[in-house]
């Protein structure tokens, strides 16, 4: 009797042991109703809107162009000068014909072509050419905008070109369009530039036939002038042609220099 005692007592402890290693268990009364989830999506935080600031108003440009510009050559012979540069498919065939002419002439350099072409910026400086810096990207309201991006994009294209050409001089500026502000004449002279623009557009941009470009520049051609042409910003074909003719026409005339 007393040994089934004891084993009664120690399955009763065992029993009880084996109780509490249970997890706690809650049971819900019968009939209460089971939690439902939400089937309805969270509502999104809202992002904060971003406002841009203003651009600055344009300057407008004035009623005439500013003292200073850069449009004779200061003696009799006269100067030639070509935009929008260096391209590929032209800049070589006009280095051509004034290699075959014996003259030399200014490449007024865009630097976003500079950047894609340093080998051509090169070749016109070891011929013996002059370069002008004409903007990064030919923006024609460039003097138009605040004086610190106007420092910026002058200051980028004179890099470019440095870049390509070390030790490069770049004595000259000139504005797309010819759009002069003296907020820009000043930006300018501050980065050691003089402007330069032209006295005979013949307007080859336009692309009139070479024969038209001729007799445009040989009509308003005079001692000491500054003829603008392009050898980039499009398809130069008819520039090209018209370049032997006009150029032994001008040479002969008034004599062809560089600028001082």
């Amino acid at each position: 009797m007393q040994a089934r005692a004891i084993l009664a007592s120690v399955l009763a402890v065992a029993l009880v042991l084996s109780g509490c290693a249970q997890p706690e268990r809650t049971i819900a009364p019968a009939g209460a109703p089971r939690p439902v989830e939400s089937t309805t999506p969270p509502t999104p935080t809202p992002h904060p809107t971003v406002t841009k600031p203003a651009k600055p108003p344009l300057r407008p440009l004035p009623a005439k162009l500013p003292s200073g510009l850069g449009r004779n050559t200061g003696v009799r012979p006269v100067a030639l000068t070509f935009d929008d540069g260096p391209s590929p498919a032209w800049t070589p065939k006009v280095l051509d014909q004034l290699k075959a002419a014996k003259v030399t002439a200014t490449f007024c350099v865009v630097g976003r072509e500079v950047q894609r072409h340093p080998e051509l910026v090169r070749r016109i400086v070891r011929e013996g050419h002059q370069l002008c810096n004409h903007s990064w990207r030919h923006d024609l309201d460039l003097a138009r905008r605040p004086v610190g991006e106007i420092r910026a994009d002058l200051d980028r294209t004179n890099k470019a070109i440095k870049k390509a050409v070390p030790g490069a001089k770049v004595s000259f500026y000139r504005q797309p369009g010819g759009r002069w502000t003296s907020e820009v004449l000043g930006v300018a002279k501050d980065l050691g530039m003089r402007p330069l623009h032209w006295s005979v557009d013949p307007q080859d941009w336009d692309k009139p036939t070479a024969a038209t470009i001729g007799k445009r520049v040989h009509a308003a051609t005079r001692p000491g002038a500054i003829v603008l042409l392009h050898d980039g910003g499009g398809n130069r074909a008819a520039t090209l042609a018209a370049c032997p003719k006009l150029i032994a026409d001008l040479k002969k005339r008034f004599g062809i220099t560089r600028l001082r």
